[in-house]
């Protein structure tokens, strides 16, 4: 038979994170092999890859932040910390014999779909191939995004995003402007704190800050997860429960919140003793409206006579001066950029053109939507994991990611059972009326009735991040695929003919 002119297999997996690997577990168990992960950097991890800044750790409790599928006895903290983390997805990488799958140095630069064969066309820095299915899991912070300041490429000092954190640099007796006060910014100033010269931070809006309840595991707690998996699902099943319980008051009743709030005030009031200093750092809008953070040691890092916060936003550089929007001007020989990343303007989104000749990003102008977080419609075979309104405010999102993948499993199983040559496609009725559904529900939710300006909303103030409801109810909307909600593609009886005329003349 001749040669294939080009590459052609049932899935492209996009990213190697917690989604990616995770899909490519879930496929080669559904029994299905003939799948590539491609992914833009040299190993695998996604974020916990790309985050290696001074004090980057977890936020969520290792035993819940860890699939299923996969658990890991070893954590040694409550909360783990990036080289743990990243070397679990080693781990899984290893354990499930994904590495032969994975095409590393292979950055998707575009995507395109082809009608008349219902496959995706994949243009990779490595090569090109062509796919069945597409399943996107590059994640929503994987992108940084660094804010357009005037003047910032004339300063003469070292500039990096906390994504992109420059090892290579020394920070020690330096004079650095820390710009954000997010999860990531929370961990980094007490971490450099002690060793810098000087440390500025520019905060726009203060966070709600909550005491992170972090311990070493014992080595007998590792040591009966490991022989007694019952305790090990136990406490995941607690945890579990737990946030699950936290959930109606993020999303039906933020007022209970009122009693979070106080802890939290509390908890600034014992390190901040400075009244002027305490003012600055107390939020003006309900705790949840944006991403309530946890630490131990922000708050008294903040306290140390090295520590400068400029209560406002960084507006413009000139030379080594910088100065933040209320005037306030400093130097420094650093800056460091933990101002979050593109999340409802998905940069992958600029590179899949779908079946109307028009680009996911030109689809989504107006905001992102997704039938179940999932597929959108007009690109038949394209899944994205860790989608639109998936995201949470409480709980770990690996719970959410495995929920999509039963979804993709069933959605393969369903293109098994109906035979040929064939794509699904969301009807947009069904994209529109899912979510419709979303947003209403997500009219009485802290995200949207909090008081704050967070990136959960888009340019248009529409919450298309996170998801209004339990984990578990997400996991029973996507535990199968409704065909009614999909129109079914074939390949047009003429185009079969041709192809099955072809196919005997190349084997002749």
């Amino acid at each position: 038979m001749a040669e294939r002119e080009h590459e052609h297999v049932r899935v492209a997996v996009i990213g190697s994170g917690f989604g990616g690997l995770g899909a490519a577990v879930r496929l080669r168990r559904q029994g299905i092999t003939d799948f590539v992960v491609l992914e833009r950097a040299g190993s695998v991890g996604g974020t916990w890859r790309d985050n290696s800044y001074p004090g980057c750790a977890c936020d969520v409790p290792s035993h819940l932040y860890s699939f299923s599928f996969a658990p890991n006895p070893e954590w040694p903290r409550n909360f783990s910390g990036q080289p743990h983390i990243r070397a679990y997805l080693e781990r899984v990488t290893d354990t499930f014999g994904l590495r032969p799958h994975i095409r590393f140095d292979s950055e998707v630069r575009s995507l395109r779909w082809n009608g008349e064969e219902l496959y995706w066309e994949v243009e990779t820095a490595s090569g090109s191939l062509t796919a069945d299915v597409v399943v996107s899991a590059t994640g929503p912070l994987s992108d940084p995004k660094v804010p357009d300041v005037l003047g910032l490429d004339s300063f003469p000092g070292k500039v990096f995003h906390s994504a992109r954190w420059d090892h290579d640099y020394d920070l020690r007796g330096k004079r650095v402007a820390m710009i954000g006060t997010g999860a990531s910014a929370i961990q980094i100033v007490p971490s450099i704190q002690p060793t810098v010269d000087r440390l500025t931070l520019f905060q726009r809006t203060p966070a709600w800050v909550l005491p992170r309840a972090d311990r070493k595991i014992s080595g007998l707690e590792r040591w009966l997860h490991a022989k007694v998996p019952a305790t090990r699902a136990a406490r995941r099943g607690l945890l579990w429960g737990i946030r699950e319980l936290q959930v109606s008051a993020f999303t039906k009743r933020p007022n209970e919140l009122g009693l979070i709030e106080r802890l939290a005030k509390g908890h600034m009031k014992r390190s901040v003793k400075d009244p002027v200093l305490r003012a600055k750092l107390t939020p003006d809008y309900r705790i949840g409206c944006k991403r309530i953070l946890l630490s131990n040691s922000y708050y008294p890092a903040l306290t140390q006579p090295n520590v400068d916060v400029v209560a406002s936003g960084l507006k413009e550089v000139r030379g080594k001066v910088l100065v933040a929007s209320d005037g306030t001007e400093t130097e420094a020989d650093a800056i460091v950029f933990g101002t979050g990343f593109h999340v409802t303007d998905m940069p992958i989104a600029h590179r899949v053109t779908g079946a109307n000749g028009t680009t996911l990003a030109e689809e989504w102008k107006d905001g992102m939507e997704a039938l179940r977080g999932t597929t959108a419609a007009g690109f038949p075979n394209f899944l994205t994991i860790i989608g639109p309104n998936t995201g949470l405010g409480n709980s770990s999102m690996i719970l959410m990611i495995e929920s999509q993948l039963n979804y993709l499993v069933d959605f393969m199983r369903q293109l098994d059972v109906l035979g040929g040559k064939i794509a699904l496609n969301a009807r947009p009725s069904a994209v529109h009326a899912w979510t419709r559904g979303v947003q209403k529900r997500m009219e009485r939710t802290v995200w949207n009735t909090g008081g704050c300006d967070s990136w959960y909303l888009d340019s248009n103030g529409r919450n298309t991040t996170a998801w209004p409801g339990t984990t578990a109810e997400f996991r029973k909307v996507t535990r199968q695929v409704d065909l009614a909600e999909y129109e079914v593609l074939r390949v047009p009886a003429a185009r079969r003919g041709e192809r099955s005329a072809q196919t005997v003349k190349a084997v002749a």
